[in-house]
């Protein structure tokens, strides 16, 4: 289905491609060539000739392309992050917004939990697009994404957004997922620095089964790139001939999932089936014809035959941890029971045990629940083909139950003009509003112990919404909505969607541009300095921040030695977004479904420091717990004597270490509620996304790695002298100390790749800090 190609290689055209060998030879993946046509190759020279390199290009603005400085054409957030990013941005000098930025309302959108909360912080979204100049977008009017698709992608832009699935490759338009601080610098005038990412050919032939989607394509990819590293943080380029059998809405469904590989963005070769949805979506004039120039070199490439694709399932707890359908049915116990073994390592939770194997009957797999819905699902095709699956059938009035959620209110209207919403609704399927809870715990929460399959985007542990310190559990496993109507009708036994017939049926779509047109605030260019930001008693400013100290001294609390850290399991999702526009209560949830210890660490840690400081600067006599933390630092540190001296100079944090944090959500607050808690760094091996380390750099944390061999436990000290020194120097190896209880050796630190304009927000203690300096 997919092969890797680890060498570079040069596309010749949609026919003919060629893999470079590490050893100079040669080797014909595709078509023929002649053998001076690879005479004296330039490498840098023919990168310049794909899609992502003229991007790029034509958004930096450093002058220099191997040091990119980029500016976006938009921006694009929803109600679980444009809240700190105003925050942030009004204390750091806002005026107005500076390009097209849509405030959209899709995860909080239900205002279920908190009270007033979540309708407060739609209100302010409203408030702040009309005073600096924005978009907002209701509440059930459309998910983030399928917003921007149908209304602000152009062929050839750049899009920024605070959601990790920001993906409109397929449209012609490079998306990037980053946190909130990084929508900030764009808000400021500022840019978003990147070294040059390496371009990853994407070449899809053949033509598929009947009954394929878009999920069971992108899952293939994932299972194949993820855990072997093959794309991160590079750009995926799609090309090949495979492109032009596929219709709009499948290629954006392959897209959006790219997320899933940590990729950096993504971009597609465009055609005419783009131009149409540009003029279907009344925007011809942002179609323009991309594909690579001939000889355009790709650092690796990723061949996929789309007639081998199978019907796909990603089972708990990664969209990773992929099998046919076919291959679960025919071995499920072993694999189900494999599932259960690996979960006990990843939930570490004596309270909750996974149990799938239990779901077995009659040797089937038989599930509880089937979700459509969200960027990834609910589009217009998708519920099409699960509406003609589905019709005069029935799902049952069983513990089997099934919810579609479109993905706008266009695609809604269209489903109702259509006869698409009798057919779903005849069959027992409850149709509701463009709503993102399925993805990220907010809605659909299945019982505990229920085993549910989703056209969503993720299936981290608990990100359907249950609670493991409470004692509940419950899975998800990703598939496509074709083999989801079909377990459907099928008595909720997990069926792929090649077995059933499927009729061809040509798919048409109308957009309904009025439904935006009468609901949307459109105050892009036109901001009223005179409207006044509208508080809910929830809204709140980040906490005072103060800048690296000359030497810095870390206390251990938390040790996660998963293979991943997802940003789920750092903040978890779900109900705790109702609390993102206050800092200091959402904090409390930190690592809560990972270390429930956590927070009452850290802040055994931030008192301390609140003492150090206010010893420091009120002449106050030190305390013996103080002390008793410093005699530590002096009894291991020979040139340091005198102990008042270390306190007036040391800065006391805490930090956790993990082996691979920062899978995920690109939400900011897995790093912010651990600065707001007293953290000052995190420590790894390595980091699963640029956005996660771009978020403890935007928040004043130093993103440490070390070596594997360097092992932490709970309650280790980390002395690290002359750090602001060493990070003014712009040095790359720190020297440092590690304290147990019973042993003091020293170790190296590392702060590789780190731009000067990041140093200076690390050494003022965040992005906030350095901005009004």
């Amino acid at each position: 289905m997919v092969e890797l190609i680890k060498n570079g290689v040069i596309y010749f055209d949609e026919d003919t491609l060629v893999e470079l060998r590490g050893d100079n030879t040669t080797n014909v993946l595709k078509g023929k060539y002649k053998k001076n046509d690879l005479n004296d190759i330039d490498k840098e020279k023919l990168k310049k000739n794909t899609i992502a390199y003229r991007i790029l290009k034509n958004h930096n603005t450093s002058g220099d392309i191997k040091k990119l400085k980029v500016r976006f054409d938009a921006l694009t957030s929803h109600d679980i992050t444009y809240v700190g990013i105003v925050q942030t941005a009004r204390a750091s000098g806002l005026k107005q917004f500076p390009i097209p930025y849509a405030l959209t309302n899709c995860h909080n959108s239900l205002c279920a939990v908190g009270g007033t909360i979540n309708e407060d912080d739609h209100v302010f979204g409203l408030s702040a697009a009309k005073k600096y100049g924005g978009i907002y977008v209701p509440a059930h009017l459309a998910v983030i994404h399928q917003y921007i698709r149908e209304t602000m992608t152009d062929c050839g832009s750049m899009i920024l957004g605070s959601d990790s699935h920001t993906r409109y490759g397929a449209l012609g338009t490079m998306g990037v997922g980053e946190g909130g601080p990084e929508l900030v610098k764009q808000i400021l005038s500022k840019t978003y620095d990147i070294n040059f990412p390496e371009v990853v050919g994407v070449y899809l032939e053949g033509k598929l089964k009947n009954g394929i989607g878009p999920q069971d394509v992108a899952l293939a990819i994932i299972g194949a790139v993820f855990k072997n590293g093959f794309v991160k943080n590079k750009v995926l380029e799609f090309i090949g001939p495979g492109i032009k059998k596929l219709s709009m809405d499948f290629r954006n469904g392959i897209d959006v999932m790219t997320t899933e590989t940590t990729c950096l963005s993504s971009i597609w070769k465009t055609d005419d089936k783009v131009k149409d949805y540009y003029k279907i979506h009344g925007r011809h004039e942002g179609y323009l014809e991309l594909k690579p120039k001939k000889m355009a070199y790709y650092d690796n490439m990723i061949v996929v035959d789309l007639s081998k694709i199978e019907s796909m399932i990603a089972l708990p707890f990664h969209p990773s941890n992929v099998y046919t359908v076919k291959e679960l049915n025919e071995n499920t116990h072993d694999i189900l029971n494999k599932v259960e073994e690996e979960s006990v390592k990843q939930i570490d939770n004596p309270l909750v045990k996974l149990s799938l194997t239990n779901k077995i009957k009659n040797g089937k797999l038989k599930v509880d629940q089937g979700i459509v819905a969200g960027c990834a699902g609910g589009s217009y095709e998708n519920i099409f083909e699960v509406a003609n699956i589905v019709n005069e059938h029935s799902t049952g009035n069983s513990y089997f139950n099934m919810s579609v959620y479109p993905a706008s209110q266009p695609i809604f209207y269209e489903m109702t003009r259509k006869g698409l919403t009798e057919k779903i609704m005849n069959a027992g399927i409850t149709l509701k509003t463009a709503f993102c809870g399925p993805c990220f715990g907010a809605g659909d929460t299945p019982s505990n112990g229920a085993f549910s399959i989703r056209h969503t985007t993720r299936n981290f542990p608990s990100r359907e919404g249950s609670k493991p310190i409470d004692g509940q559990i419950s899975s998800v496993a990703l598939m496509d909505a074709r083999s989801i109507a079909a377990t459907a009708i099928n008595g909720g036994f997990l069926t792929p969607a090649t077995e059933i017939d499927l009729d061809n049926t040509d798919i048409k779509y109308t957009f309904n541009k009025e439904i935006y047109n009468k609901r949307v605030y459109n105050g892009f260019g036109k901001p009223s300095n005179d409207e006044e930001l509208k508080f809910g008693p929830n809204i709140s400013e980040w906490p005072k921040m103060i800048g690296l100290t000359e030497n810095l001294l870390l206390k251990t609390v938390s040790v996660i030695n998963d293979p991943v850290t997802t940003t789920d399991e750092l903040i978890p999702s779900g109900e705790t977004s109702s609390y993102r526009s206050n800092p200091l209560k959402l904090a409390e949830f930190t690592l809560s479904r990972k270390d429930p210890k956590y927070v009452s660490k850290a802040k055994d840690v931030q008192l301390i420091e609140k003492e150090r400081l206010n010893a420091c600067l009120n002449n106050d006599k030190i305390s013996n717990d103080l002390k008793e933390v410093f005699e530590k630092v002096k009894s291991s540190i020979e040139e340091f004597s005198d102990i008042d001296e270390i306190i007036k100079t040391t800065g006391f944090g805490s930090t956790i270490f993990a082996v691979k944090p920062g899978d995920g959500s690109a939400r900011e607050q897995a790093a912010s509620c651990q600065k707001v808690l007293g953290g000052w760094a995190n420590i790894a091996n390595e980091y699963a996304t640029k956005r996660y380390r771009s978020n403890l750099i935007n928040w004043g944390m130093l993103p440490f790695t070390i070596e594997k061999e360097t092992k932490f436990n709970v309650g280790d000290y980390i002395f690290i002298p002359n750090i602001k020194e060493k990070v003014e120097l712009g040095e790359e190896e720190i020297d440092a100390k590690l304290i147990s209880e019973n042993d003091i050796k020293s170790i190296k630190l590392f702060l590789k790749n780190i731009s000067k304009e990041e140093r200076k927000i690390i050494l003022k203690g965040c992005l906030i800090n350095y901005y009004n300096a």
